[in-house]
């Protein structure tokens, strides 16, 4: 897996709003069964674009992790408990 980098206030965010931990990113990122999809709501878009998938962590904890790719590395930019609209979408779109 290439290098996760979490900024020290998003892993604050994390676990203060979330409770994810890097751990559990980890694991989603290891048990990801589909494809990254991209992140095309105009609040949201970037440069690079923010990717985004939903993956079970070991505990069989479902999240949603959203990043961008920076120079060959990951960069968190978000994980937490997807809705049911999102995880309709990515089982039709992402897997």
């Amino acid at each position: 897996m290439k290098a996760l980098i979490i900024s020290s206030d998003t892993l604050d965010k994390l676990l203060k709003k979330h409770r994810v931990t890097r751990r559990e990113v980890e694991q989603c990122f290891d048990n990801l069964c589909g494809t990254y999809l991209e992140d095309e709501r105009e609040d949201h878009k970037s440069d690079p674009p923010t990717l985004w998938f939903i993956a079970p962590t070991n505990e069989d904890r479902i999240l949603k992790i959203i990043f961008i790719f920076i120079d060959g590395n990951l960069h968190l930019r978000s994980a937490f408990p997807p809705n049911k609209d999102e995880i309709d979408l990515y089982e039709r779109v992402g897997k």
